[in-house]
């Protein structure tokens, strides 16, 4: 952002900008000094917040566009610049840095009055690590550290179906050693059971170079790609080599994988007979919501799609959202094909192409086909994005009729009882587990309508406590799950319960004070003792009648997250009993305790069995530790 500007003086500013519209003089000074270089703005409001952020060639004369009278503006432009009182500007070297860094700026700040773009859901990717010998699995988290991801998977089936392909055709390894040449050199790893069976051709003790294994690597980022032609090229050149040296058998294995890759060609759904690769883009749209397709077809055959939607974009054009719908994509995108088929002229689409070009390595062609059968490949993603809009449309009506359904008994009992507001539909409950002051976890179930609903539950270790303090652990977990809440932005609940009584509720409220949340969201605490219903800040309790449905309701949801804290907590110290009650012993490390309880079936088994089954499990050596520690920690209620 420029700051090193000189104060001009407001009389003459207030004369220059006569024939615009300037909400203050502050934003006139801002207005008066804005450079001609390329960048990109942003518009805030009175609070500060951020509303708008657009990139411009010239950023002086785009900027005071906004405010110049007669200008012809649609609605939502005139509600923006009516809130705009300042505006903050980045400098940069050209449009196609001004290009990036706006859609990075949007993405983090996600300003009111900008196209933003949605997924209905968090898509899968096909994942190749950026190590010695990458590893191929499934993902749907992407880390910025020079890994590579194919996808998006709008179909996981599909998804698998590629990775079924690829583990066919390649013996790639399924294991996550930290592999490198010198690790390996020295022996520190051994062989699987992928070895035994010809799933892996055990690079973690050298029988395959990083070499070879590499090759296999871009082969499989060929085929996540859809270039499969050039893999069954490769793959008949090694076939006919290895007949000529005749290593038959070997070459039976890749006459397998050729065979198995042309199997999977033939299933794709061939678009074009020339094989050039390109992205189709269409748009649908109704009176308030638009949807965008992209069809990626790679060798003249759709491998993929990804769509996107925009809602309440009534007052956007449809170049806007093809330009927001392009830039969003291909920024997340490695994968930048020849050409990219559009269906409206875009108007900042040389810089677009410059940009694609720049990331792709080669030219980028953007082309709004007219007829042909270019354009018939637009209308079939057309097609697509008008289904996947009326789908909206129908899942849309589908959750409005859901909220009016009949509400259960129980909750508008509990209702009633507690006298809400209104009916707690959506009901979390808080709960801790420990043993003794060790593995300390608490538990959040969510019940909706009075039904547990699974897939919500959320399990938390307690991190920032020490020892047993029940109060505490329960202040932090409250404090973790409802900051997460407002950052993200997700349904809050009608109720939420804490198991116990005023000591927890208390730490509890004192939480939901510092978010801002308390009194917006009703809290109760549940004493176990006489299932009393502890209210904030009240000395009296609630004693509900044992046969009503509210404190049924209330026990199912206590009980409920009490087992799942229970279970968590059982999992955790069983971990940890494999991990410390054997391995805490000198001489005897993880491998030797698994074998040992593999053997024996329990540390009670190794504690009972003889020296000699011992000794031929795992040596004389760790026998000897196993019976020092064994008579050093003998229980004796006498303390002899």
């Amino acid at each position: 952002m420029n700051t090193d500007v000189q104060t001009p003086n407001l009389e003459a500013v207030a004369n220059e900008l006569s024939e615009m519209i300037v909400p203050t003089a502050t934003l006139a000074e801002k207005l008066h000094n804005i450079p001609t270089n390329p960048g990109v703005y942003l518009h805030k409001d009175e609070q500060g917040k951020i509303i708008y952020i657009g990139k411009a060639k010239n950023l002086r004369n785009r900027v005071r566009s906004y405010f110049q009278q007669g200008r012809p503006r649609d609605a939502k432009t005139r509600v923006l610049v009516s809130k705009i009182r300042d505006v903050e500007f980045f400098l940069t070297d050209s449009e196609v840095e001004a290009l990036i860094l706006e859609n990075t700026l949007i993405k983090e700040h996600q300003p009111r009055y900008n196209i933003l773009l949605k997924d209905d859901k968090t898509y899968p990717y096909i994942c190749i690590t950026n190590e010695p010998f990458p590893r191929v699995f499934p993902t749907r988290k992407i880390v910025r550290d020079g890994s590579k991801y194919f996808g998006p998977y709008t179909e996981a089936k599909y998804m698998y179906i590629m990775l079924n392909l690829v583990k066919s055709l390649f013996p790639l390894r399924s294991c996550d050693l930290p592999l490198t040449e010198e690790s390996i050199a020295k022996g520190k790893y051994k062989v699987c059971l992928d070895f035994q069976i010809k799933k892996c051709d055990g690079p973690c003790e050298g029988l395959m170079s990083q070499v070879r294994y590499n090759d296999m690597i871009k082969q499989t980022a060929q085929i996540l790609r859809g270039k499969s032609r050039g893999v069954e090229q490769d793959l008949e050149q090694e076939m006919a080599r290895l007949s000529e040296e005749m290593e038959f058998e070997k070459a039976a294995i890749v006459r397998n994988r050729l065979m198995a890759l042309r199997e999977y060609s033939e299933k794709q759904k061939v678009l074009s007979t020339d094989p050039v690769d390109r992205d189709v883009l269409a748009l649908s749209r109704n009176e308030k919501d638009a949807c965008a397709v992209i069809l990626k077809i790679r060798d003249g055959k759709l491998i993929g799609k990804q769509h996107f939607y925009v809602a309440q974009s009534e007052d956007t054009s449809e170049a806007d959202i093809v330009r927001a719908t392009c830039e969003r994509f291909y920024l997340e995108s490695d994968d930048v094909p020849d050409e990219i088929f559009v269906p409206t002229d875009l108007d900042d689409m040389p810089i677009l192409e410059a940009w694609l070009t720049a990331k792709r390595g080669s030219k980028v062609h953007l082309h709004v086909p007219q007829h042909g059968d270019k354009r018939k490949l637009v209308n079939m993603a057309t097609a697509n994005a008008d289904f996947l809009l009326k789908e909206l449309i129908m899942q849309r009506m589908k959750r409005e009729q859901e909220k009016d359904k009949v509400i259960p008994r129980a909750v508008l009992s509990l209702q009633r009882d507690l006298r809400l507001s209104k009916p707690p539909r959506r009901i979390e409950c808080f709960d801790n587990s420990h043993f003794q002051g060790s593995e300390t976890v608490s538990s959040m179930v969510v019940f909706v309508d009075g039904k547990p609903k699974k897939s919500e539950y959320r399990k938390f270790k307690i991190t920032t406590v020490e020892g047993v303090d029940d109060f505490k652990s329960m202040q932090e977990v409250v404090g973790r799950r409802y900051k997460r809440m407002l950052e993200e932005k997700t349904d809050e609940p009608d109720l939420i319960i804490v198991d116990g009584g005023k000591g927890q509720l208390s730490h509890a409220v004192e939480v939901l004070q510092g978010l801002g949340l308390y009194g917006k969201i009703p809290i109760i605490g549940l004493a176990k003792r006489l299932e009393e219903v502890v209210f904030p800040f009240q000395s009296d309790t609630l004693l509900l009648p044992k046969t009503s449905s509210s404190l049924k309701l209330l026990q199912q949801v206590r009980d409920e997250a009490h087992r799942f804290a229970i279970e968590f907590h059982r999992s955790l110290r069983d971990k940890r009993t494999l991990q410390t009650e054997l391995t805490e012993i000198g001489g005897v490390g993880e491998k030797t305790a698994q074998k040992l309880l593999i053997t024996f079936g329990s540390v009670e088994g190794v504690r009972a069995a003889s020296d000699a089954a011992l000794e031929k499990a795992v040596g004389v050596k760790a026998t000897l530790k196993l019976r020092e520690h064994f008579a050093q920690n003998i229980a004796s209620p006498s303390g002899k």
